[in-house]
């Protein structure tokens, strides 16, 4: 091929490009919360491009989670979607960082009464909420609890088989965690946890993801999905501008 046919080809190529590119939407967020008359044009898990308008009704609540952080959008009116503020993503790695293991002592008060505190990491299975708990694959799983006076057992039982572990929480530590030779999730995902004293069931299901989205977007995505509500109104409200 000639120079001159090489270097048209190269140009083609480009503007080829350069096109495909003009033409392809980017994504500005997922909706994560929505409520109000227009709820069912805004399902939670929703994807939103950058340019994308949304028309809403008086009454009207959707919250869009990008990578600035999540976004309250009211009505009535039309809205774009794609406003940016500052990257929130040191926050989302902190709020998914996989852990060793180890137990911590950060998170709650002394004294402060239970549900005072914010459940630090994503990934923790706290002990408060019932439903699915979305998992990364992992040497460990880690349990939070809100308040971290004194020793505590909790007993996470098998809803299909007589299987059982206990979690153990020690004074002043708001989690505790089990390696995955305790607690293989391949056996059984659905538990009740209970707590000590042998009080209310916590029914729990854990659902891996393998691997986890490492963007807030995509995540987003991933816990509507497979129905890890909890998480993601935790992943939402973190993130909040």
């Amino acid at each position: 091929m000639s120079s001159a046919k090489s270097v048209l080809a190269t140009a083609t190529f480009a503007l080829a490009a350069i096109g495909f590119l003009a033409t392809t939407p980017a994504t500005a967020g997922v909706v994560v919360k929505s409520s109000g008359p227009s709820a069912a044009a805004y399902p939670v898990g929703r994807k939103l491009e950058d340019a994308a308008s949304i028309t809403l009704e008086a009454g009207d609540s959707v919250t869009v989670l990008t990578d600035s952080g999540t976004r309250v959008i009211t009505g009535p009116g039309t809205h774009r979607v794609g406003a940016r503020g500052r990257s929130k993503r040191t926050t989302f790695a902190m709020l998914t960082r996989q852990t060793s293991g180890a137990r911590v002592r950060t998170g709650a008060v002394r004294g402060g009464p239970a549900g005072s505190a914010s459940n630090p990491n994503l990934w923790n299975v706290d002990t408060t909420q019932a439903g699915k708990v979305c998992l990364p694959e992992g040497d460990s799983i880690s349990f939070w609890r809100p308040a971290v006076d004194g020793e505590e057992t909790w007993v996470l039982g098998s809803t299909v088989s007589d299987f059982h572990v206990h979690v153990m929480f020690e004074d002043g530590d708001s989690t505790a965690s089990l390696s995955s030779e305790e607690l293989p999730l391949a056996r059984s995902r659905s538990y009740a946890l209970t707590g000590p004293g042998g009080g209310a069931q916590q029914h729990v299901e854990f659902v891996t993801l393998s691997p986890a989205p490492n963007n807030a977007e995509d995540l987003a995505v991933a816990l509507a999905e497979r129905g890890c509500s909890s998480q993601l109104e935790l992943l939402s409200d973190r993130l909040a501008s």
